[in-house]
């Protein structure tokens, strides 16, 4: 959520903020609403004042002997209330409408953002390692997944529907050894505290953090309970410190979740469904940071960094890639993504993109710290990061360590959670 003054004193730049990001946002109507707002509150906070100035009166008026006065202020005092309930509810309306109105402006990209139409714009920050050099015909993970019963997505269609894999065998146990890698790795060598959350959280969560309204058509909903499945752990961390003041002194913190993710993936029918590239329930471990206003920008490069460190140490090409306004989100204001290479698929696959929300996300869940006692509230800066995904990463591994008649060489960092050198199947 944007500050609300910056939309009403700087409208031409929100407009443009957002015309950057491609999105059309209702400033005229917000205006306009905004001040038929202020006027209706402050006629409201005027009969609030009158009718307690007159309330203080009456008993003055009684003492002083002047019963016609104090009846005459009873009855005006009187009138007053009755006109009360109704103005009260014109204004708690509006704030509802003026609230549906902010929630549809986007986050505004910051000026390191390059503009652009499409992912043709982004820009190409770094690279690390090189692509693999087989010395065979690359293959595909789904024949290798197939070759080896790693995955089975015809039985995983069979119970739940097309997107729901199952992973079998060596396969599971490298599905379980991958999140384990990751999230002990961000615990123990960059210093995120784990959390375990919940899956499944309420409508004011998601409100927080930007999925609602905007993407409910996305997200897999239990309506009896008011309760979603998460897309992603960012949801529930970002909530843990909802409606929060916190002190100066326990920033920044840092967190890392490992947690399964539960997308429709509504919009993207037929996109990258071959395989497991694009699926609807899998794990990630999901990077959290509640930063100091100033600090932010220094803390996405480094949470960026604690990313990439997964890919490193499995020795696994991949380049950064800086975000044109178009190809962010509808909430972030900078945005990083790692992209690994598939050598049979012949591209490069997104595995995490890594964002700087500023204050975005802590005005929608009103997440504040206090720089010294006494000293009014100020919004967080939250940043978040995927560290990593494990679909595409998944796959990823296999393509890069198949060797034709041994199965897949498991990376070295990743032996002792597999247990293994190779996966051959069964």
């Amino acid at each position: 959520m944007l500050d609300r003054k910056l939309i009403r004193e700087n409208p031409d730049a929100v407009r443009l903020g957002a015309g950057r990001k491609r999105i059309d946002v209702p400033i005229d109507r917000f205006l306009e609403l905004d001040s038929q707002w202020r006027e209706k509150k402050h006629t409201l906070d005027q009969k609030l004042a009158e009718s307690n100035a007159i309330s203080k009166s009456i008993g003055q008026l009684m003492g002083q002997g002047k019963k016609d006065e104090a009846e005459a202020a009873k009855q005006q005092a009187s009138a007053i209330k009755q006109q009360l309930p109704d103005l009260e509810t014109e204004v708690r309306e509006m704030e509802e409408q003026l609230k549906d109105l902010e929630y549809s402006f986007p986050n505004l990209p910051h000026a390191s953002v390059p503009d652009g139409k499409d992912e043709q714009d982004n820009v190409v920050v770094r690279e690390w390692g090189e692509k693999p050099a087989l010395d065979h015909e690359p293959k595909a993970h789904w024949d290798i997944g197939e070759e080896l019963k790693l995955f089975d997505l015809a039985r995983g269609a069979k119970i739940s529907g097309s997107g729901f894999p199952v992973y079998t065998g060596d396969g599971a146990r490298l599905q379980r050894a991958l999140g384990t890698f990751m999230i002990n790795h961000q615990t123990e060598q960059n210093g995120y505290q784990e959390i375990y959350p919940p899956v499944l959280v309420n409508s004011a969560s998601l409100y927080g953090t930007g999925q609602l309204p905007k993407f409910a058509d996305e997200l897999y909903k239990a309506a009896e309970d008011d309760l979603y499945l998460i897309p992603t752990a960012e949801v529930p961390v970002t909530n843990l410190f909802r409606d929060e003041i916190l002190d100066v002194w326990q920033l920044p913190m840092k967190f890392a979740a490992l947690s399964s993710c539960f997308r429709r993936e509504a919009g993207a029918a037929g996109k990258d469904t071959r395989g497991i590239q694009r699926v609807h329930q899998f794990d990630k471990v999901e990077l959290v940071k509640y930063t100091l206003p100033e600090t932010s920008y220094d803390e996405h490069e480094s949470l960026t960094q604690d990313a990439e460190s997964i890919l490193q140490a499995l020795g696994l090409h991949y380049r950064v890639v800086l975000l044109c306004g178009p190809e962010m989100s509808f909430s972030n204001a900078k945005c990083y993504d790692i992209e690994i290479w598939s050598p049979a698929m012949g591209k490069y696959l997104e595995v995490s993109s890594c964002s700087n929300f500023e204050s975005f996300q802590a005005r929608r869940a009103n997440i504040r710290f206090r720089r010294e006692q006494g000293a009014a509230p100020e919004f967080v800066h939250i940043l978040n990061g995927s560290g990593l995904a494990t679909p595409r990463l998944y796959a990823v591994l296999l393509e890069t360590f198949y060797r034709p008649g041994e199965g897949v060489e498991v990376p070295e960092a990743l032996r002792p959670y597999v247990g293994r050198s190779h996966l051959t199947g069964g």
